[in-house]
């Protein structure tokens, strides 16, 4: 039997990542688009189920056009079954929508559907009342593949939001399918006898920089008293976020083409470069080159240069203007840590150039 596995869809949000309002309003239709493209595989594979660990919505009262989309989703895929987990961000959703093919659980303790060849899908919604006490209540079948739903990230203690991996060992999971964390991660869950593994798949589509990467979610062939699985990229734009160390520059003109050489990206890209280093010379606008070299390479990006000037300071002692005259009180003021004296003549002399400073 094929069943997907993914979460944090995250449908309705709202894209305050640094993305201009046209671009932000583009990205809140590919987060549906994500969706309806795991979709087309999921037909095309013949997968029987899917799992939906959580945050499906972005919020609690989702837009209704995110509501309907979703729901007209599942019913319109009547051959596959839907089992929705609710997260930390849609709990209040009520699962308005009485559909055959949409199964799901509550915070009242565990909910065990039979998908048939011998596998089993149980979940439980965490609270701050019930995070503790679901796990001895958790019992499957040894004669069974279980297949276990929780929304949080794992680890050993238990918490709203936090799966207690020794609490479920010896537990007969064979695969402990998870939500919540946004960057996909894989390990075993300590079963001495079944080799139980979690799997976090990530979010279906990134968002912002803080979701860096490919993303997408797992498929998985079950049967037989075993569980394999294969992660699937999904996304429909990448996010990228490279830092780029311009120390062997030598003008600006140089460091755009460090930069040019270090990022790799495709035209449907979101690219976020930070420019590292000490420089020796004057970069103003090497924010705005970087941007242009940028433009036409991916779909948006943005720049922050975050370098600091190599401090010289014998050359300061016969420089007459503010800005040595800055250096000097730095250099001979009471800071005993060098490191400290050299960020502060950077934050000086980048307000002095009338650049952005950063504390």
């Amino acid at each position: 039997m094929k069943i997907i596995h993914c979460a944090d869809l995250h449908l309705g949000s709202r894209m305050s990542s640094g993305l201009p309002a046209d671009k932000a309003e583009v990205k809140k239709t590919e987060v549906r688009q994500a969706f309806g493209k795991m979709l087309a595989y999921a037909r095309e594979h013949g997968v029987k189920a899917i799992l939906l660990c959580g945050d499906v919505f972005d919020s609690d009262r989702p837009f209704k056009k995110d509501k309907e989309y979703f729901y007209n989703a599942v019913q319109g895929n009547a051959d596959i079954d839907f089992y929705y987990l609710r997260g930390n961000h849609d709990t209040g959703e009520s699962y308005t929508e009485e559909l055959p093919n949409l199964k799901t659980f509550t915070p009242d303790g565990w909910t065990t559907y039979e998908l048939g060849e011998g596998i089993t899908v149980s979940g439980a919604e965490m609270t701050g009342g019930n995070a503790s006490s679901l796990y001895a209540q958790l019992s499957l079948p040894r004669d069974k593949t279980n297949i276990v739903m929780l929304h949080g990230t794992p680890g050993s203690s238990a918490g709203r939001d936090m799966v207690c991996l020794p609490r479920l060992r010896d537990k007969n999971i064979d695969y402990l399918a998870l939500g919540h964390i946004h960057a996909r991660s894989e390990g075993e869950t300590g079963d001495r006898d079944r080799g139980g593994v979690y799997v976090m798949p990530g979010c279906l589509e990134g968002r912002g920089f803080d979701e860096p990467g490919e993303k997408g979610f797992y498929i998985l062939d079950a049967g037989g008293g075993s569980i394999s699985y294969e992660f699937v990229v999904n996304s429909l734009r990448v996010v990228r976020a490279a830092d780029v160390d311009v120390s062997a520059a030598d003008s600006v003109y140089s460091a755009v083409e460090i930069v040019r050489e270090a990022v790799k990206c495709g035209k449907n890209d979101i690219v976020r470069v930070e420019l590292t280093g000490e420089t020796d010379f004057d970069g103003e606008g090497m924010e705005k080159d970087v941007l242009r070299m940028l433009d036409g390479k991916c779909w948006h990006s943005t720049v922050k240069d975050r370098t600091r000037r190599k401090i010289d300071y014998s050359a300061a002692e016969g420089d007459l203007s503010l800005r040595g005259e800055f250096m000097r009180l730095v250099a001979a003021s009471d800071l005993t840590d060098d490191d400290m004296k050299r960020d502060v003549i950077n934050a000086g002399l980048r307000a002095l150039a009338g650049r952005e400073v950063e504390l």
